[in-house]
């Protein structure tokens, strides 16, 4: 599925602006369908923190309960974060505590062809705190002809364990390149092309020597992708189901319970999610169970999930 790149296109550095039990029987659901009624809450305790960039380019985030049936929290929209309809392409946002009711939040997104960081800081309100800057630095250009991007940050609670920040892209002709950031600019340090079929990727697992993906192609396939942080390294892929996963065009995932993932499968032709517990991944004996359907209507330009700081991933 993969071939490593010899010679990878874009600036070699870009300046810095800057699981829950699951039941055995359990199989995926087709892409598409409605949940079988009676639906069990094998994980009541999950959910996913969703975020959203509007039409205005207002920043929203609600949370999606894996309870039976999924439940919605109340929306929290934070407005002139963006330019309106600007923001092309959105990482995983990071969303620390600032004093008593306060969020810091940051990521990298894509605006008019260019690679910003972005940052701002909300009141208790959900407002923009002027207190604090608001802030999108360019990076560098030549962002256009990218379908998507994302951003891993390992960033242990001992601060004696080692940090790292990555930053994953795939250009439209499927080649996939990784660059690693020094604290001053980012630095390729990967490629692999063969990812043309590929529709949606959500990071699952990150371990101090790898980092693993779910990823649906546009043949229906459901698969890993695991890929060694090791310099120029390539990845690897293994099978989780064979059909049915087509339906998706963005895939968002995150912790549940201790080696699972909460995955949110979205559906922009009929702007609709679907809701999976995933078990932790092993080819083709991973446990994929159907939540159901996700009562909201996505019509946002762009979604992506919202991370603490501390975020673990053991589902690959």
């Amino acid at each position: 599925m993969f071939r490593k790149t010899v010679g990878l296109a874009s600036a070699g550095v870009l300046a810095l602006g800057l699981g829950a039990a699951m039941t055995p029987q359990a199989q995926a659901r087709p892409a598409g369908q409605s949940a079988a009624a009676g639906t069990t809450a094998t994980t009541a305790a999950c959910s996913l923190r969703l975020g959203s960039v509007t039409s205005t380019g207002a920043f929203t985030s609600r949370m999606i309960n894996a309870t039976a049936p999924i439940t919605i929290g109340g929306v929290r929209g934070t407005a002139g974060v963006f330019p309106a309809g600007q923001v092309q392409k959105i990482t995983t946002f990071t969303g620390t505590p600032v004093g008593t009711s306060g969020e810091a939040r940051s990521g990298l997104t894509i605006m008019s062809g260019a690679l910003y960081s972005s940052s701002f800081v909300v009141d208790g309100q959900s407002q923009l705190d002027p207190h604090y800057p608001h802030n999108n630095l360019r990076i560098g250009g030549g962002w256009s002809n990218y379908r998507w991007i994302e951003q891993s940050i390992l960033q242990p609670a001992d601060a004696g364990q080692p940090a790292r920040k990555l930053l994953y892209g795939q250009r439209t002709d499927g080649t996939t390149q990784r660059w690693i950031s020094d604290g001053s600019a980012w630095r390729v340090s990967a490629g692999a092309g063969g990812l043309s079929t590929v529709k949606g990727i959500a990071l699952i697992g990150r371990t101090a020597t790898s980092e693993t993906f779910l990823a649906n192609t546009r043949s229906g396939s459901l698969v890993t992708v695991t890929w060694p942080t090791k310099y120029m390294s390539g990845p690897t892929s293994r099978v989780v189901r064979g059909s049915t996963w087509q339906g998706f065009e963005q895939l968002i995932a995150t912790k549940c319970g201790t080696t699972g993932t909460l995955l949110l499968g979205i559906d922009r032709d009929t702007k609709s999610g679907y809701l999976y517990a995933v078990g932790h991944a092993n080819g083709t004996s991973t446990v994929v169970k159907s939540l159901g359907k996700v009562p909201l209507t996505f019509s946002d330009p762009q979604y992506f999930r919202i991370a603490p700081k501390y975020d673990v991933l053991n589902g690959g």
